[in-house]
């Protein structure tokens, strides 16, 4: 055991990591730290649990985290963000990536021949309210300076930002987000009318002849709007096992999307903000996803990596935060938002309504003031709904990042399902338990929850274990030369 005197030992984070590193029972405590693979925000839990085998009524097993080195059990926080933990959104990214591509490519359940179905990547923009900042092109591609005037680089802050922030639609572009969610549920609904309409069917018909099936996810730009991109398969009536009529082709189905974006309306009415219709922008990509290992660009794979690369993102992606303002606790009571920085209520005050002034906030102006806007929309009754200030660190979106149809592929939680049973099966082994049949084997278990995140010196010790995944990852995406 190492003996070190403290007391000058400034850093109270390394103070921690000694009095851990001569706990008798370290190596415990950096197995969990180990074994959560450099998660930031890992969860605490106490209690107990038991296995039982319910045919002999033998214990199997008895476990309480009093034994634990730091009197709780650790588990991975899972959150999908990138900027709030890069390890879970990596397993979160991955799960999504094998959904997508059983969809387009089979397996996980669903056969290869789902391949041979109709099938495209489309993308979906909100439209303008107000000129920004950017990077136009030229019809080669060259970069044409911005009307601005200016050659922006693509690190430039300003981009994205309005060239005029008082005319800029502030309210247009937060009701917009609040609306998404809403705006591809109509074009899902008008796109089977046009898909009906274009093969001489009735709506009814057509349902007993073919089915849309599609994964979509949330993307922020760098103005603070969410565009969506989508994968949409036409299938027969039953699912993935057979394929749609041979009259329904990519192009009637490119045809039909392309007329169900252009019909989506959306009207919000209000005293205060007038009568707004909000709809998609002009932007509209449909591309035919060719099959997997081709040459062209939208592949099964390369469309599947791409839609799981942007499911861990959310708004801070566009410089906003992620992380609400909004308090459970407080329920905004008695906190107010001025342009002069009263207080935000948020999930750090406590109940007390107390937080960080909007002006400190460590955002763009363009975010600070679209924040504001949130804030400023929620308080109005006819906006109750929309939940803006439980939604204003996301600018007003509250829709999923990722969703899919009920018979696209298989499932985020079947994914899980199988990875739990694998690590049950895992601990099964290294605890030296019989094997036995899991439908005779009941766990019993009561815990409760004690916190998140580790203790100053463990923190240190998760961010060298993921510090040195991170560097085997590199090595190995590099051929491991």
């Amino acid at each position: 055991m190492v003996t070190l005197d403290l007391r000058h030992v400034a850093s109270p984070a390394v103070r921690d990591l000694f009095h851990l590193v001569n706990h008798p029972d370290f190596d415990r405590a950096q197995q969990q730290i180990e074994r959560l693979g450099g998660c930031t925000e890992p969860v605490r839990l106490t209690g107990q649990s038991t296995t039982v085998d319910t045919a002999t009524g033998e214990v199997l097993r008895s476990y309480t985290t009093t034994e634990e080195p730091t009197g709780s059990l650790l588990t991975a926080c899972g959150n999908r963000r990138a900027s709030r933990c890069p390890t879970c959104s990596r397993l979160y990214a991955a799960d999504t990536y094998h959904l997508i591509r059983a969809g387009l490519s089979g397996g996980k359940t669903v056969p290869d021949t789902v391949r041979t179905h109709p099938r495209v990547f489309v993308t979906l923009t909100p439209p303008s309210f107000g000129p920004v900042h950017n990077r136009p092109t030229t019809p080669g591609g060259d970069i044409r300076p911005c009307r601005c005037r200016k050659l922006h680089e693509p690190t430039d802050p300003v981009l994205g930002t309005p060239l005029d922030p008082a005319t800029y639609d502030y309210t247009g572009a937060v009701l917009f987000n609040a609306h998404a969610g809403a705006l591809w549920a109509r074009f899902t609904t008008y796109l089977r009318r046009e898909l009906a309409a274009r093969l001489g069917l009735t709506q009814r018909a057509a349902r007993a002849v073919l089915r849309v099936s599609f994964a979509k996810v949330a993307e922020y730009q760098q103005r603070g709007l969410v565009h969506f991109h989508a994968v949409i398969r036409l299938d027969d009536p039953d699912g993935t096992s057979q394929p749609p009529p041979s009259y329904a082709t990519v192009a009637v189905l490119t045809d039909a999307v392309r007329t169900a974006a252009a019909r989506v309306r959306v009207t919000v009415e209000s005293d205060a903000v007038g009568e707004r219709e909000l709809a998609w922008g002009e932007q509209l990509d449909v591309r035919e996803i060719a099959a997997f290992g081709g040459d062209a660009e939208f592949t099964d794979q390369a469309v599947a990596a791409y839609v799981a690369k942007y499911a861990t993102k959310s708004a801070d992606a566009s410089g906003a935060l992620d992380r609400a303002l909004f308090c459970r606790l407080c329920q905004g009571r008695g906190a107010t938002l001025l342009p002069h920085g009263t207080p935000l209520p948020c999930t750090a005050c406590g109940g007390t309504g107390q937080a960080r002034p909007l002006p400190r906030l460590a955002v763009a102006r363009h975010v600070r003031q679209m924040i504001r806007t949130c804030w400023e929309l929620g308080r109005l009754p006819e906006f109750a709904h929309l939940k803006l200030w439980k939604w204003a660190h996301m600018l007003g979106f509250r829709g999923h990042f990722s969703t899919k149809s009920r018979s696209y592929s298989t499932t985020l939680g079947a994914l899980r399902a199988a990875r739990r049973t694998w690590r049950t099966e895992q601990a099964r082994a290294h605890a030296g338990l019989p094997e036995s049949d899991p439908t005779t084997t009941l766990v019993v278990g009561h815990w409760d929850y004690l916190g998140s995140g580790y203790s100053p010196g463990a923190a240190l010790l998760a961010a060298d274990v993921w510090h040195r995944k991170e560097l085997e990852r590199q090595f190995a995406a590099e051929g491991g030369c």
